[in-house]
């Protein structure tokens, strides 16, 4: 039997998606997140030189210093989300998983009306705890959920469970908020999701929890791929798939709700990321998820720089940019057949 050229297993083992070379797959993104970087530092309803972000006197040097808080805040924010989503799509086997499907925005959501509404809460630092909590808290609910089911923790279940507890508690939080305005116009800015004005020194409560949820997302790239291959596969494999998709959520649970805690619901980023991420590299996930992180953290520095030039001199929040870029996004991904 006479075995393949070379090149032509080269070109069957190819990732599908987008044919470039491996350097080109690797060094595009990387070039969109640099123009993202500077475009959030420097562009914005007024332009900001770049001597500005390290001459002390240039008169838009405060300017520069809040963009850089927001910049870095967007990064964080936008990497979560990224590895959150690849997560969450890789352990439901379903290209529609993200944290806003199963649970993780309307739990925080929920845990902010009751920080401000029934605890009378004002501090941002507890505010952004209180949103960690809810959001961890609702993931883990719907998880039991779905392990009770008659399929048990199946892709599934998990999605079924994470809509129906994502109705219930929009439906509770949209009762207290009819009944308090005051709540309603604390909370409304945070509810579209915003870094704009947001205090960088609020890394400090979630930011080592992101950076544990990073470093585990990444340890868990192959159980991930063993996953994705069926049960039977992966026990075949060694992994053990309950434990692995325990260990799964759990990671995707705490990048979510960290993000979610300092930037409010910011759709779309954990959905079409991924898929985007796909495309370029495929579907291992050793290469997915840092790939991930980096057009997430691209993708939301870059809605908030729009965000900022769009209606000037006033602003869009970053979560409503996310979805009028993350619109054309879906409708590419279902054309090309990946949802």
């Amino acid at each position: 039997m006479s075995r393949p050229a070379p090149a032509t297993t080269a070109r069957a083992l190819a990732p599908p998606g987008v044919r470039l070379p491996a350097a080109a797959r690797a060094l595009t993104p990387l070039l969109l997140l640099l123009v993202a970087l500077a475009a959030s530092l420097l562009v914005g309803s007024r332009a900001v030189a770049p001597s500005a972000l390290i001459d002390a006197a240039h008169p838009l040097h405060a300017i520069a210093m809040a963009r850089v808080d927001r910049t870095v805040l967007a990064v964080v924010v936008g990497a979560a989300l990224g590895l959150s989503g690849t997560c969450f799509q890789g352990l439901t086997r379903n290209p529609l998983a993200d944290p806003g499907i199963l649970g993780v925005f309307a739990g925080a959501s929920l845990a902010m009306v009751v920080a401000i509404s029934v605890l009378g809460v004002s501090a941002p630092a507890v505010h952004v705890t209180a949103a960690f909590v809810g959001a961890a808290v609702a993931a883990v609910v719907v998880h039991l959920l779905a392990a009770v089911s008659r399929g048990g923790l199946r892709p599934g279940s998990v999605t079924i469970a994470g809509a129906a507890v994502t109705a219930a508690l929009t439906s509770i939080s949209t009762a207290l908020l009819l009944g308090d305005r005051g709540t309603l116009q604390a909370y409304r800015f945070w509810q579209v999701g915003t870094i704009g004005g947001r205090d960088l020194g609020l890394l400090g409560v979630v930011g080592p929890l992101l950076v544990v949820g990073a470093l585990l997302s990444l340890v868990l790239a192959r159980r991930l791929d063993a996953l994705a291959l069926g049960d039977d596969a992966a026990a075949a494999l060694g992994t053990h798939p309950t434990r692995a998709r325990w260990a799964v959520g759990a990671v995707a649970v705490l990048l979510a709700a960290g993000a979610t805690a300092l930037a409010g619901p910011v759709g779309f980023v954990g959905l079409l990321v991924p898929h985007a991420a796909r495309a370029l590299v495929g579907p291992a996930h050793g290469r997915l998820l840092p790939l991930s992180a980096v057009l997430g953290a691209a993708l939301v520095a870059a809605a908030d720089t729009l965000g900022r030039v769009v209606l000037p001199p006033s602003e869009v929040q970053v979560g409503i940019m996310t979805a009028m870029v993350g619109l054309p996004g879906f409708v590419w991904a279902l054309r090309r057949g990946r949802l």
